[in-house]
């Protein structure tokens, strides 16, 4: 049996394991992962152009090549290009694929269905999954009342829980409103707990048990047991992707992570990339999942999840170019598209925002999902109220939706609703105090409030959070600046992590050059400014700041007796075509009096300038 049969073998078989105890979304991701398993190289040519050959009739029928569907292929042209760039490498060997299943790996198990084909056990186990899917789960638990087997087990004890849940809802929202807090838990994780213990520790539970044990575990605050029964559940039935993600939200830095006795699997690849996406190691997480290609080349997950990735590198283009080939591939889909609008907001696509807004609310406008990228397109207009209400939609269909909290605080910050934005990023800090956008935030509003104190500590909070992202020192250096504090010392550390980080608008180089420069500092503020002009004719820009470099750099050569560099600059600057700089305050009606041509625009201190340097080097050299 090839590799990737075997992992057919093995996704077919926890498929239908998984559904048949109703854990829906894991068997979700495993009937996707495995039709997502491209044929073997010696499959039958007839097969391979069968499979082919309805893949294209499947393309021709979905809408994504109708009129209304090409909105998004006008942004990139060839929009697979990076997509098939990830497969060749894979095909070629340059990315190393899965390694196949060999002696080290687990074998699927089968699980002990005991007790269900006795008495009509059978029968009952389909009347109570009936039940459960009609979300009536008291009744699905009395039904299997007195059933021994683990299977009928899990599924009586997952719908007392499910009950408990549903329950807790019903009394948050009769207390507190739709998106109040509350103290109400689930009534039946007492029960639970004690009847789930009491299985593992006479070893009658199996790993579909446990990761209900380590649910309730969870909800009790009791995380490092809940870590330990959840590597127990995965080591025994490693295709449970519901319990990866339960155990990966607890894994809050490297050192848990590192710590997790796993066994080897080639599921425990697909772990540690989201793992290191969710820990903000966004490199490591992008090798992983490209390597995961070798095997699941058509896999629109590890499309989405690297297209996620390069997002957070700030690659805006290329996973711009990932989003809109998974959206042609399955123009249904919603999963990850709520980033793809995030996207479109940062890169001010108001067409493309647009046109996703309008496909998911008319594929399914009441997903949390959907909601969030409606609100993303009514911010971007700045209806900023309308975007509040997409938000709070949102949260009433999923109050856990981390996102939606975060960016309703920026709504409200626009909207200049200081305490709902608090409010809003606490919620979302309380979710996952791992966000380091909430924090941002609330340093934001608390700065806007002039707290410059307060947005200290919550910008450090979010720099320790996310060390590599320049905007977030940016911030915590202008909080320093700021008059209350004129801590310019601190902010010239601010600027200089900033600087070694990936600053694309290159405010850091110039900060730290008008830093220098006002303390004095003339060698460190010439090199500043000679690197942030060397980095604005990189990039092709010009303005006031190029203007401002040039100026203090020929008066920093002049003073160093460095005629020929002081005439350099004060040549370009009579050469500059770009708009007169006038943040001189003393010089600044001398430019608008002195009346000089539109080409070769300079200021009357600058033609004096160069004046004095060529008289200077004149006499220099007469007295040699």
């Amino acid at each position: 049996m090839s590799s990737k049969e075997s992992y057919r073998v093995e996704l077919r078989s926890a498929a239908r394991q998984l559904s048949d105890r109703c854990l829906y979304s894991a068997a979700k991701w495993a009937a996707e992962l495995l039709v997502d398993i491209e044929p073997d190289a010696h499959a039958p040519a007839s097969s391979v152009s069968a499979s082919a050959s309805s893949s294209a009739a499947s393309a021709l029928a979905t809408p994504s090549t109708s009129s209304a569907a090409r909105p998004l292929s006008h942004l990139h042209p060839d929009a697979s290009a990076y997509r098939r760039r990830l497969r060749s490498a894979a095909a070629s060997g340059d990315i190393a694929a899965t390694p196949p299943a060999g002696v080290s790996y687990i074998s699927t198990p089968v699980p002990d269905d005991d007790g269900l084909n006795s008495d009509g056990g059978n029968d009952r186990y389909l009347l109570a999954k009936s039940y459960f899917d009609c979300h009536e789960y008291r009744r699905a638990a009395h039904v299997l009342r007195g059933q021994t087997g683990k299977k009928a087990g899990f599924l009586r004890c997952y719908a007392l829980y499910l009950a408990g849940e549903k329950r807790k809802e019903e009394e948050m929202i009769e207390l507190e409103g739709s998106l109040g807090k509350s103290d109400v838990v689930n009534s039946e994780l007492i029960s639970l707990e004690r009847e789930l213990s009491s299985l593992r520790r006479i070893g009658s539970i199996d790993s579909f048990g446990l990761y209900l044990y380590g649910l309730v575990l969870k909800d009790k605050g009791c995380e490092s047991l809940a870590v330990t029964v959840f590597v127990e559940s995965v080591n025994s039935f490693p295709w449970n992707w519901s319990a990866w993600l339960e155990l990966q939200s607890l894994c809050t830095n490297t050192d848990t992570l590192n710590k997790l006795n796993l066994k080897n699997h080639w599921m425990k690849d697909f772990f540690l990339a989201s793992a290191y996406q969710e820990l903000k190691m966004h490199e490591e997480a992008l090798k992983r999942h490209e390597c995961l290609l070798g095997v699941f080349r058509s896999s629109d997950y590890i499309q989405s999840q690297i297209a996620t990735a390069l997002y957070s590198l700030r690659q805006l283009d290329e996973a711009e170019v990932i989003f809109e080939d998974l959206l042609r591939n399955d123009p249904y889909r919603v999963e990850s598209m709520d980033i793809y609008s995030n996207l479109l907001y940062a890169k001010e696509c108001f067409s493309a925002l647009s046109f996703l807004a309008h496909r998911v609310f008319l594929t399914d406008k009441y997903r949390p999902e959907s909601c969030c990228i409606i609100a993303n397109y009514y911010s971007l207009k700045g209806q900023h109220e309308k975007s509040v209400l997409y938000f709070r939609r949102a949260l009433k269909l999923n109050r856990k939706y981390l996102s939606a909290w975060t960016l309703m605080g920026h709504e409200y910050v626009e909207m200049k609703n200081t305490p709902a934005a608090i409010e809003a990023y606490r919620r979302a800090i309380e979710i996952n105090p791992r966000d380091y956008r909430a924090w941002y935030g609330l340093g934001q509003t608390y700065e806007v409030m002039n707290m410059p104190f307060y947005a200290l500590y919550y910008f450090r909070k979010s720099s320790y959070l996310q060390p590599n992202d320049s905007r977030l020192w940016i911030a915590m250096a202008q909080c320093y600046e700021s008059a209350p504090l004129q801590m310019l010392e601190e902010a010239i550390k601010c600027y200089t992590r900033a600087a070694n980080s990936i600053d694309s608008e290159g405010i850091a180089l110039h900060r730290l050059a008008k830093l220098h420069s006002v303390l004095g500092h003339s060698e460190q503020a010439a090199f500043f400014y000679k690197k942030d002009l060397e980095r604005m004719e990189a990039e092709g820009r010009q303005g006031p700041n190029m203007v401002e470099a040039m100026l203090y750099l020929a008066r920093y050569y002049k003073s160093e007796k460095k005629f020929e560099e002081a005439e350099f600059y004060c040549t370009r600057l009579l050469d500059y075509t770009g708009p007169v700089f006038t943040s001189q305050a003393s010089e600044s009606h001398l430019v608008t009096s002195c009346p000089l041509p539109v080409k070769g625009v300079a200021k009357a201190s600058e033609i004096s300038l160069l004046a004095y340097v060529k008289l200077r080097a004149m006499g220099s050299a007469q007295e040699e």
